[in-house]
C-alpha cells in the first residue's frame, strides 16, 4: 500500500512541475527583483509592483523618492538578499497564488551603516495561465521599515571643532576664538536706510549691491538679524564705527584667529571658503558647499587632520513626532597640531626683518634638530584676509614689489659662501682636499685655462702667501674653493653633495624645496663646477637644509635631521659620519675664526663666543654686470652652548653692507636670546 502511495505522488509532482515548467515562481521573480534593487533601477523596480501598491504609490513616490533618499544619504556598497522559497513549500505557493519571502538590506551611508530584514508578499497575477506572473505588494518599509506607517527621513549634522595649532610650549599659532558677525536689523536703520547701506558698505569693504542683495533676501523680516561679514574683535576702530550706523548690530561666534599674525602667516597659513573646484576634488560627502578649509601652510598641509568629522544622524520622524535613528556618527573634533616652532624667537626673527627687507631664514636646535623658527619676510596677516575691511587687500599684496605672499622659506637660493663649509666639508670626506696645502694664488682673479674663454673666477682680497683652508675661510676666498672643486671633479662634487641631502627630498613633515647642484643634477661643466663650489652658478639652497647642513660641525660630522612636530623623535640622524670627528672639529674652529678675523667680526659684538659664516649671493645676468643684486647670507650660532643655530638670508643688501647687514641681525637676535 506504501509503496503505491509513493507511486501516485510521484506521478502528481511530475504532472505538476510539467503544468508549471513554464510558469515563473515567486523566487525568480523575486530575485529579478532583487537584482535590479542591488542596480538601483528603481524604474524597473516599479513595474513588478503589484496594481494596488501601484495605486497607492505613484511613480515619484517609489522611483523619485528611493532616488532621492540613497542620494541624501549617500548610499552605497547596497547589498539585497533573499531567502527563496523552499521545494517543500513552493508547491503550496504555487496553488495559494501567494508567497511570502523574507529579506535583508544592507548599506553604507553618511552615517554609517544601516541594515534592516523585512519581509515581501508576491501575489500571482494574470488573465491566462500562460501569463501569470508574481508581483510585489510594495510598501515604504521596504526603504526601511520604520518608514511603514508614514514617517520622514531628516539628517541632522554636527560640525567638528576644527583642531588648533600650538608652538612647542602650548601658545596658539591657530586657534578657534570669538569673532563678530556684523550685520544689519533693518526696522532699526531709521529714516534713511540708503545712508546706513553707504556707510556699512565703506567700512566693511564691501559693495553696496551685496548688501542689498542680503537685506533684500526672501527669509529676511524686519526684526531678523541679516548677516553681513565677520570683524576681528580687536579692530576696535572699525567697530566703534560701525556701532554708530543705525541698524548695525553684532552677534558673536567662533571663527579662527592667528594670534601671531604676520609673523607665522607663510607657516600657519589661513582657512577660507570652500571653492566649487574644491569640493569636487574632495572625497564625496566629506565637504559640502559651506564648509572651510585649508587654503595655505600648516592649515592646507594638515587639513585632514585638523578639520575632524562631522557628525552625522540619519532619522526617521514619525507622525507622532516621535524619532527613530536610522543610523549614527558621533562628531569627532580635528586633532590638535603641536609644532617644535617656539612662537616667541618666531616673532623676534620676524621682527629683525625691517620694513624694506625681504628674506627668510630658519632656526633649529643643532643637536636635536627641532625647528625652533621658519621665517619668510615680507608677509600679510591671515585675520585681515578673513576679517579685514580693506577691499583691495588682495589686489595691494598682489602687487607689491617685495612679494609678501610668496613663502621664502619653503624656497631654494643661491647660496653663496656660505656653501663654502660644506664644499670644504665634502672634500675632506673623499680626500681631494688638504687642509694644511697651501694654493699659490696670485691677483684677485682666476681663470683655468682657454676653455674658460674670458670668464674668471674674482675674490674680494689678495692673499700675501698660500692659501689654505683656514685661511680661505677666514677670508672667504672664492678663488680657493673653485680650485677645491675644479680638483675633486664634477662627479665627485655632486656625490658628495648628495651625501649631504642634495638632490633628494628634504625628510621633513612640512614640504620643502630640495636643494640642487644644477638644473639637471649634473655638473659636467667646469665654469658652473667651480661658481657651484663657492655657492654660486646654478647651485641653490633652503634656508633650513642650510641650517641642517652645518649640524655636522656641532655633531662629530652627524647631520642631525630635522625635525617639526613635538611628537617626532629628537636627535635623529639624517646623514651620518659625513665627516670624521676630527675634520669636523677643524671646520667648527675656521667657523670661530670667521667671527674673530675674518668676514662676520660685527658677531664679536656679542659678550659670549658666536662661530658663523657670512656668505654673499650675487644675482647678476652676466659677468660684465657690476649693479647686479646681492642676497646676503648668515649662518650663526653660539659657539660653547650651541642649542640655536640661524640660517638667515636678507635679499638686496648690497647697498646695506652686504653680508655684514645679515650677520649684525642674526648676532643681535642671538644676543636677545642669551
Amino acid at each position: 500500500m506504501r509503496k503505491l502511495f509513493i507511486f501516485f505522488s510521484v506521478i502528481i509532482i511530475t504532472l505538476l512541475a510539467a503544468c508549471s515548467e513554464d510558469q515563473a515562481t515567486p523566487n525568480e521573480s523575486f530575485e529579478t527583483y532583487v537584482n535590479q534593487w542591488n542596480n538601483m533601477e528603481f524604474e524597473k523596480m516599479y513595474s513588478m509592483l503589484t496594481p494596488e501598491a501601484k495605486e497607492t504609490y505613484a511613480i515619484d513616490q517609489y522611483a523619485d523618492r528611493y532616488n532621492k533618499i540613497y542620494e541624501d544619504l549617500a548610499v552605497s556598497d547596497l547589498h539585497v538578499s533573499f531567502d527563496p522559497i523552499a521545494d517543500e513549500t513552493l508547491e503550496n505557493a504555487m496553488e495559494d497564488g501567494t508567497a511570502t519571502l523574507p529579506f535583508t538590506v544592507d548599506m553604507e551611508t553618511m552615517a554609517g551603516e544601516i541594515n534592516f530584514s523585512y519581509e515581501a508578499t508576491l501575489h500571482q497575477l494574470g488573465e491566462e495561465e500562460e501569463e501569470m506572473n508574481w508581483f510585489i505588494a510594495w510598501d515604504p518599509g521596504f526603504i526601511f521599515p520604520d518608514l511603514k506607517d508614514g514617517g520622514e527621513i531628516s539628517i541632522e549634522t554636527t560640525n567638528p571643532q576644527r583642531g588648533e595649532i600650538l608652538d612647542r610650549n602650548q601658545m596658539p599659532l591657530a586657534i578657534n576664538d570669538t569673532v563678530y558677525e556684523i550685520g544689519f536689523i533693518p526696522e532699526s536703520m531709521g529714516d534713511n536706510p540708503e545712508q546706513s547701506i553707504d556707510q556699512a558698505a565703506e567700512l566693511l569693504g564691501m559693495s553696496v549691491e551685496n548688501i542689498e542683495t542680503a537685506l533684500n533676501a526672501d527669509w529676511v523680516e524686519p526684526d531678523l538679524f541679516v548677516p553681513l561679514k565677520q570683524v576681528s574683535v580687536t579692530d576696535e576702530e572699525t567697530l566703534n564705527q560701525l556701532f554708530e550706523v543705525p541698524g548695525i548690530t553684532n552677534r558673536e561666534l567662533t571663527g579662527r584667529v592667528y594670534p601671531a599674525g604676520e609673523a607665522a602667516a607663510h607657516l600657519v597659513g589661513y582657512i577660507g571658503d570652500i571653492t566649487a573646484e574644491e569640493l569636487e576634488e574632495a572625497e564625496p560627502g566629506k565637504y559640502s558647499a559651506t564648509d572651510v578649509i585649508g587654503k595655505r601652510g600648516l592649515e592646507q598641509w594638515y587639513e585632514d587632520r585638523l578639520k575632524g568629522e562631522r557628525g552625522v544622524t540619519i532619522v526617521v520622524e514619525k507622525e507622532d513626532e516621535e524619532e527613530v535613528v536610522l543610523a549614527e556618527t558621533p562628531v569627532q573634533d580635528g586633532e590638535n597640531i603641536t609644532l617644535t616652532i617656539d612662537i616667541n624667537l618666531q616673532e623676534k626673527i620676524f621682527n629683525a626683518y625691517e620694513e624694506e627687507d625681504s628674506g627668510t631664514a630658519a632656526a633649529i636646535n643643532p643637536v636635536t634638530g627641532e625647528t625652533l623658527a621658519l621665517v619668510s619676510s615680507p608677509a600679510f596677516d591671515p585675520n585681515e584676509i578673513l576679517y579685514g575691511t580693506n577691499a583691495d587687500l588682495w589686489d595691494s599684496l598682489q602687487n607689491d614689489e617685495q612679494s609678501p605672499l610668496i613663502n621664502r622659506f619653503s624656497a631654494t637660493f643661491a647660496p653663496g659662501s656660505v656653501i663654502k663649509p660644506l664644499t670644504a666639508a665634502i672634500g675632506l670626506a673623499n680626500g681631494s682636499l688638504d687642509p694644511d696645502e697651501g694654493f699659490e694664488i696670485e691677483g684677485k682673479t682666476w681663470s683655468n685655462g682657454e676653455a674658460w674663454g674670458d670668464y674668471e673666477v674674482r675674490r674680494v682680497s689678495e692673499s700675501s702667501g698660500p692659501v689654505d683652508l683656514m685661511d680661505a675661510m677666514v677670508r672667504s676666498d672664492n678663488i680657493y674653493f673653485a680650485m677645491q672643486g675644479v680638483e675633486m671633479g664634477g662627479e665627485a662634487f655632486v656625490s658628495g653633495m648628495e651625501s649631504i641631502g642634495f638632490g633628494e627630498e628634504l625628510p621633513y613633515e612640512y614640504p620643502v624645496s630640495a636643494s640642487t647642484v644644477s638644473a639637471s643634477g649634473e655638473m659636467d661643466d667646469e665654469v658652473m663646477l667651480a661658481n657651484a663650489s663657492y655657492g654660486q652658478g646654478q647651485l641653490e639652497m633652503s634656508a633650513l637644509h642650510l641650517a641642517a647642513g652645518y649640524t655636522m660641525f656641532i655633531n662629530e660630522g652627524n647631520m642631525v635631521k630635522p625635525t617639526f612636530l613635538s611628537s617626532e623623535e629628537t636627535g635623529q640622524i639624517w646623514q651620518e659620519n659625513v665627516l670624521s670627528p676630527e675634520q669636523a672639529d677643524l671646520i667648527a674652529d675656521s667657523l670661530r675664526a670667521v667671527v674673530t678675523d675674518g668676514t662676520a667680526t660685527v658677531a664679536n659684538e656679542a659678550d659670549f663666543p658666536i662661530s658663523g659664516k657670512t656668505g654673499t649671493a650675487e644675482l647678476k645676468l652676466s659677468g660684465e654686470d657690476d649693479s647686479a643684486q646681492e642676497n646676503g647670507w648668515f649662518v650663526g650660532y653660539p659657539t660653547e652652548d650651541p642649542d640655536i643655530l640661524i640660517a638667515m638670508m636678507v635679499e638686496e643688501t648690497q647697498d646695506r653692507g652686504g653680508s655684514s647687514y645679515t650677520a649684525e641681525k642674526v648676532t643681535d637676535l642671538l644676543i636677545d636670546i642669551y
